[in-house]
């Protein structure tokens, strides 16, 4: 039987919308900085894609800075900046934040001055939905972009971190979005690319396809396919529920993304669950993927106040479009009969 694709937070599988923009762009020969017609071609292909992205994020009157991704953004946007913010942001951003902003059980974050603070739209572990405040310095929406009705010009924000691979772009692509008139230096100094906050030849490919899965994405959230995706999460939680009735169900009561499910078994290792199901055909993740293809604890569950046994158990099961009923059902089935065994062996 085919394997299930499970891991969506960690990244979507590419859009066939963007592998055609991508393969648009390969035929293109010239440097989008060149004044030539061949560069010309570039830099109106360039300008297309973040037109699109811009469209798709809600950021008009913000200028889109393309980056080889989100990681590269939050670097750009909070390196040096003494910003505050919670434990229970991304690596990406917690390398360069104070973390002193409390979480509550429900994975909230109370933040006091949001001119000086990051918070994220949406957490990659547990799905919890954070309500944004007006005027953050940063918000982190690489989760949310595509998933929820969102718009950089709500937020008020000075700077948000996007990513293509999340909404079924290509991986290595992202973008810092900028309020225009947010002054920030420059940490890759050469050419004066990116309006001269991110110097390099553009991935021209990369952007291509980004442009197009925002486009696609955006698309998709008009027409209701992420309130779909919400039915089949709930299905596959009421299938867990009902054979495992000592897994805990982080944020379920709480708004969360409409794709993701983070369920822990206190006494059955994360890991050894990924492992579990990862030969019995299915791809899942216990917590963040980008952390090199390590498995550990879960710093996100342990802010929120869970023991290390429940966040050492916890596996996130991420879905997305393509995902049937049938595929959650499946995965349902082979995670309860493992379940069963450990329970076995446990006794």
């Amino acid at each position: 039987m085919s394997r299930v694709y499970l891991d969506w937070n960690a990244t979507a599988p590419l859009r066939a919308e963007a592998r055609a923009a991508m393969v648009e762009a390969m035929d293109v020969v010239g440097n989008a900085s060149s004044v030539h017609g061949e560069g010309r071609a570039a830099k109106a292909l360039l300008e297309r894609a973040r037109a699109q992205v811009a469209s798709a994020f809600g950021a008009d009157g913000a200028d889109i800075v393309f980056t080889s991704g989100a990681t590269e953004a939050a670097a750009l946007a909070c390196a040096g900046q003494g910003l505050l913010g919670a434990d229970i942001e991304h690596d990406a951003v917690a390398a360069w934040i104070d973390p002193v902003l409390p979480v509550d059980s429900a994975g909230q974050v109370t933040v006091d001055d949001p001119a000086r603070s990051v918070l994220q739209a949406a957490n990659s572990e547990t799905g919890v939905v954070q309500d944004l405040p007006q005027g953050l310095a940063v918000v982190d929406a690489t989760q949310a972009f595509g998933k929820l009705p969102f718009a950089f010009n709500w937020t008020g924000a000075a700077m948000a971190l996007i990513s293509a691979h999340k909404l079924g772009g290509p991986k290595g692509v992202g973008a810092l979005v900028m309020k225009r008139g947010t002054d920030l230096a420059a940490q890759i100094r050469g050419g004066g690319q990116e309006m001269g906050r991110r110097s390099g030849t553009e991935n021209l490919i990369g952007i291509a396809g980004f442009g197009a899965a925002a486009e696609a994405a955006a698309r998709d959230l008009d027409a209701g396919i992420w309130d779909q995706v919400a039915e089949i999460r709930n299905i596959l939680e009421k299938a867990v529920e009902a054979g495992a009735k000592t897994t805990i169900f982080i944020g379920k009561d709480a708004a969360r993304l409409p794709n993701t499910s983070c369920f822990a078994t206190p006494g059955w290792k994360g890991e050894t669950q990924v492992m579990q199901m990862d030969l019995a055909g299915f791809a899942v993740s216990a917590g963040s993927a980008c952390s090199s293809g390590k498995v550990r604890e879960s710093r996100v569950l342990r802010v929120m106040g869970y023991d290390a046994d429940v966040a050492g158990s916890a596996i996130r099961v991420s879905i997305g479009p393509a995902t049937t009923q049938d595929d959650v059902l499946r995965f349902a089935e082979a995670w309860l009969k493992t379940h069963a065994r450990h329970r076995a062996r446990a006794a």
